[in-house]
């Protein structure tokens, strides 16, 4: 789904964003015990069976890991890293197409940057015409 976001919309569907990105995190860190496990597997040379177990394991979680993402970004959501927790929310300042931009860690979100700008192009929403309902 395709939603221009205002500050305003932004912010109301923050907390659901936020319930859906730690749960994409704690997917993530899952999926990366799961891989330290199997490589934990191929360099003890275990069996097979062990092997093809942790293999399944993982795949299973790195689907779900995907199907989180796809679920949070159905909503007009952009995740730029999951690592450094970046979200990005499509906007209108005047007639430009931006980002209204999220931190993890931030309590509202509070900055827009221009579409070809990441992070580091970050400016304060209070100086911007950035659109409003």
């Amino acid at each position: 789904m395709f939603t221009l976001y205002t500050p305003q919309t932004a912010n109301k569907t923050l907390p659901g964003v936020k319930r859906m990105f730690a749960d994409i995190v704690a997917k993530k860190n899952k999926v990366v015990v799961l891989q330290q496990e199997l490589q934990g597997i191929v360099d003890s040379v275990s069996d097979f069976e062990r092997f093809i177990k942790k293999k399944q394991d993982l795949n299973s979680a790195v689907t779900e890991l995907y199907r989180a993402i796809e679920i949070l970004e159905e909503t007009g959501v952009s995740i730029k890293s999951v690592d450094e927790g970046l979200l990005d929310f499509p906007s209108k300042r005047f007639d430009e197409e931006v980002w209204l931009c999220w931190k993890a860690g931030e309590d509202e979100i509070k900055f827009w940057h221009n579409k070809d700008e990441g992070f580091m192009g970050r400016k304060p929403l209070e100086s911007t015409g950035v659109i409003e309902p």
